[in-house]
């Protein structure tokens, strides 16, 4: 017998309204997440909502730009712990987030002849072994390295130049070479020793250190050596290299006007504090 009409279900009676109503429903189920998503579904996930914005907000996220990131230097990675990535220099003091390294002391410009005779006693070093790098700047230290918290600085700046309101200008000058090492012996320095000017020397020295009491930092030395870098080499070499010393000396002394002297100009005083320098002229 056939059929004319439409098949009927199993335990159904509806009428064509009620079929276009189920087929609708069933489309629904059908439809992907995706499809659900993109119509704003009621069987969409909030949570899955939520990660998809994330994702395209990192996606469209700008990089800092370098200047911003110079402004924070203590927020460094731990590569920067690593040796190797600084010519072997080892840190005097473990790096922490707002701590600023800081010293004082006066600036030294060489005159044109210095390069020179700094070439000649690098070679002489050089040849008995010692791997040797020219310091970036040349100066005089007055104060050891301390250490600085961020809100410390200003307050701490201001406090030396009232103490040094009354210091004078001044000329020192230093012909000696000497061998120094660090606290930590991890470095030697070649250093030439000044031979005038110790009275003001020590002056500033006493301004500097009521700035560290009053801020319970480290001061000098008691009998400091006073004198100027020039060069470094990794490790404690000062008991090795004396025969060479003495070899250096003497192109300082037979030097072909007389015997070098380094001459300092003493007409300001700096103070170094991160990537920051403070500078205080001393009074004509």
């Amino acid at each position: 017998m056939s059929q004319t009409g439409p098949r009927m279900l199993v335990g159904y009676s509806s009428s064509s309204s009620e079929e276009d109503s189920e087929a609708a429903t069933d489309r629904i189920k059908r439809c992907s997440p995706k499809c659900q998503e993109q119509d704003g579904g009621g069987n969409a996930s909030p949570a899955r909502k939520k990660h998809k914005i994330e994702e395209q907000v990192s996606k469209t996220r700008l990089p800092l730009p370098g200047i911003l990131l110079d402004m924070f230097p203590e927020d460094v990675g731990s590569q920067a712990e690593d040796s190797s990535l600084h010519g072997g220099r080892v840190r005097s003091f473990k790096h922490e987030r707002g701590n600023w390294a800081t010293y004082v002391y006066l600036p030294y410009h060489p005159e044109e002849e210095f390069g020179e005779l700094l070439e000649e006693l690098l070679s002489i070093a050089g040849a008995h072994g010692a791997v040797w790098t020219p310091q970036e700047e040349l100066h005089l230290s007055l104060s050891q390295t301390v250490v600085l918290r961020h809100h410390w600085i200003q307050p701490f700046n201001r406090s030396l130049r009232a103490g040094l309101v009354h210091c004078k200008r001044f000329v020192c000058s230093a012909g000696r070479l000497r061998l120094y090492s660090n606290d930590e012996r991890t470095r030697t320095f070649l250093g030439m020793e000044v031979c005038t000017g110790h009275a003001p020397l020590l002056d500033l020295v006493q301004a500097v250190d009521r700035t560290m009491k009053e801020f319970r930092l480290e001061t000098f030395y008691k009998e400091p050596s006073f004198h100027v870098s020039l060069a470094w080499c990794v490790g404690d070499l000062t008991a090795q290299l004396g025969q060479c010393l003495q070899e250096m000396q003497r192109v300082v002394d037979d030097h072909e006007e007389g015997p070098f002297l380094l001459r300092l100009d003493c007409v300001e005083l700096r103070c170094r504090t991160g990537n920051k320098t403070f500078r205080f002229p001393l009074e004509p």
